[in-house]
């Protein structure tokens, strides 16, 4: 599966869990500090919480992983640390950047990221139509 047809097939559940990758990316990029301990004590954070979520969700019968599960279930804790850590003390209110531009710029990816995924489901579904043979008022395939 290509990536275009991942984004083009993308559930709205999915494209919310994208949205947050990029709000937080613009967000770590704006503020990033270079200061290993805070991103040591996000990864730290982000493998227990990782392993307990793990723990929570596995089952008795081991079921085919799921790779891309398993990378949400510690990236996230990692954002989250990471960014309560950059945004201490930078004027956010609760996700919410005091700085304009940088809501701007989160707001505006966001979307643009939104927009491209029913971009590319609208072109999926005209190459589906394309695709498919024409029919007369009978039912039946012309010719």
């Amino acid at each position: 599966m290509t990536l275009l047809r991942y984004f083009a097939n993308l559930r709205p559940g999915k494209q919310v869990l994208w949205c947050y990758l990029i709000w937080y990316l613009v967000s770590a990029i704006a503020l990033f500090e270079p200061d290993p301990l805070l991103w040591l004590n996000s990864l730290g954070l982000s493998v227990i919480i990782g392993v307990g979520l793990m723990l929570s969700v596995s089952r008795a019968v081991p079921a085919p992983s799921d790779h891309w599960t398993t990378l949400r279930l510690f990236l996230m804790p990692f954002c989250v640390s990471s960014f309560a850590a950059l945004t201490k003390g930078k004027g956010y209110v609760l996700l919410i950047p005091g700085r304009g531009e940088v809501l701007t710029l989160s707001l505006v990816a966001c979307g643009g990221f939104l927009l491209a995924c029913r971009l590319l489901r609208g072109q999926r579904s005209l190459r589906n139509d394309s695709q498919t043979p024409a029919t007369d008022h009978t039912g039946t395939d012309p010719l």
